[in-house]
């Protein structure tokens, strides 16, 4: 049978496996103990371990629950994060990389107790980073003897179970992959029977703290009053002079859901080689689909996004014997100036306003131990991990570097989009499916022409600094190089920083 065709349209495995209950859109202004601002896995989680204390939740979704990044993960539960430990203890010292790597473990323990009365396609797995080049070959090296200081139950390999010829490969054994909605799913039926309130639809677009608490504010005006608020959402939604667009950036990659000709040996595999390849199976209508991902760059800052999707299933051909791809997704990541996730109060004077964002591309554990300090703070107890984690922390190598270089590219994207006028098209040259930069009545905007040959026009302006967006044919979605901020074919927020729509355009006059 010969190879079909990638699907044209993005849609992950876990979200179309699943039911998910839906929600009201919050319609009045509340009092509670705790709100918490974001529909993900750190949001719910969150969510569940306070209500389990007693804490009365208010639990808000601009979209509907588990859309996000957390419906469009690899779902992979490991304290294996790429090539990160040996870094670390250059960067933090020894003592703090261990902090790191035990709330990373703690989360992964505190999920397989809970998953162990949930129906999620849980399963422990040994967790494999591989590299195909010699050069490489040192840098892992130096990682399984960080993974030693760590006591990490670890081994080093040099052959793996693929069609794949490999220069060396480090490996932690006893780590886990599940079906992430499934799996949280449990959970809002849980928090439903403790009395939580959960509301979809509703987008908090500011807060303010006062003595004693804060108050979260909706679009629609509506406000939520209490002790804490916390944000959960992918980026914060409330900036509160911490300059967060400044000291992260995100980066976008790629999964493909595919069905092969072999069997699959278990394990859960990563590549340190550029590009990255990452590879698990998951059960699906009891044989494995299993997952290809990889191809990462800044998001707004790639060739043809659909070509990401053509290198990884072209991978899955030569070394997995793909013989049919059924699914296609991508992710969006959010990575800080030091690779440590931001957790804990949004700036130094703010205590009742909490964050957690950044987990770089390992939000399954870095999540849940966010949600678990979350509570920490919100029952005023004293976490281990506060310190590592602390948003306001601001470590000099690599910080400074890593600020400068992605602020600079940021510059340079923001003038380099205002002089570019060679790229833009005319609207009577798009052919149907087809978006890009063009002229109209005398500016630039963005436009799509749909499959029925509809035409969508917008404003090519990013709401958040004013760079200028760039056309995501991979998924449907105008990028802003700058900050990461996406927009639909319409303009409506899909990712922030942004908070504010594109401006619609009348296609009447194009």
């Amino acid at each position: 049978m010969p190879n079909q065709p990638i699907p044209s349209t993005p849609e992950p495995y876990w979200r179309e496996s699943a039911e998910l209950p839906s929600f009201p859109k919050l319609q009045q202004s509340l009092e509670t103990e705790a709100v918490i601002v974001g529909g993900g896995i750190t949001g719910i989680t969150a969510a569940y371990l306070l209500a389990k204390e007693g804490v009365k939740v208010v639990l808000l979704e601009a979209d509907v629950l588990l859309n996000g990044t957390t419906g469009h993960t690899t779902a992979k539960i490991t304290t294996q994060h790429d090539l990160i430990y040996d870094e670390l203890m250059h960067h933090i010292g020894e003592e703090k990389t261990k902090k790191y790597f035990r709330a990373n473990d703690e989360a992964l323990a505190f999920m397989r107790d809970y998953a162990a009365n949930v129906s999620c396609d849980f399963s422990n797995q040994d967790a494999y980073i591989y590299t195909t080049e010699n050069k490489n070959v040192t840098k892992l090296e130096k990682e399984y003897k960080a993974y030693v200081k760590l006591d990490a139950d670890c081994a080093m390999a040099d052959t793996l179970p693929f069609d794949l010829s490999i220069k060396s490969a480090i490996m932690i054994r006893n780590q886990a992959q599940f079906h992430p909605i499934s799996y949280l799913n449990q959970m809002v039926q849980e928090l439903q029977e403790m009395g939580a309130e959960i509301y979809e639809h509703t987008v908090a677009v500011d807060a303010e703290a006062f003595d004693g608490g804060a108050k979260v504010i909706t679009r629609d005006g509506s406000h939520i009053k209490a002790k804490h608020a916390i944000s959960c959402s992918h980026f914060p939604f409330y900036d509160g002079n911490g300059f967060y667009f400044t000291r992260m950036y995100a980066e976008r990659s790629y999964v493909l859901g595919v069905k092969t000709r072999q069997p699959y040996p278990g394990g859960m595999y990563l590549s340190a080689d550029n590009p990255t390849r990452s590879i698990r199976a998951t059960p699906m209508n009891g044989e494995d689909l299993i997952l290809i991902g990889g191809d990462s760059h800044k998001t707004g800052q790639g060739f043809d996004t659909e070509k990401h999707y053509e290198s990884l299933e072209l991978f899955g051909k030569v070394h997995l014997g793909l013989k049919e791809t059924v699914y296609k997704w991508s992710a969006q990541d959010l990575i800080t100036l030091d690779k440590i996730p931001y957790v804990g109060p949004v700036t130094k004077g703010k205590p009742s306003i909490l964050a957690a964002t950044g987990y770089r591309k390992w939000g399954m554990t870095n999540g849940t131990a966010a949600a678990m300090m979350i509570r920490d703070l919100v029952l005023e107890k004293e976490n281990p991990y506060q310190d590592v984690f602390c948003p306001s922390r601001f470590i000099a190598d690599p910080s400074i570097k890593t600020f400068l270089s992605q602020n600079l590219n940021v510059a340079g994207h923001l003038i380099g989009g205002k002089l570019d006028f060679g790229s833009r098209k005319k609207i009577e040259e798009l052919r149907d499916d087809e978006g890009a930069l063009v002229t109209h009545k005398g500016q630039k905007a963005a436009a799509y022409k749909d499959q029925q040959g509809c035409l969508h026009l917008v404003d090519s302006t990013c709401t958040h600094l004013g760079c200028e967006v760039e056309w995501n044919h991979g998924d449907r979605s105008w990028d802003c190089p700058c900050h990461g901020s996406r927009f639909s074919i319409d303009g409506d927020v899909m990712e922030g920083p942004a908070d504010k729509p594109l401006k619609k355009l009348n296609t009447d006059e194009a």
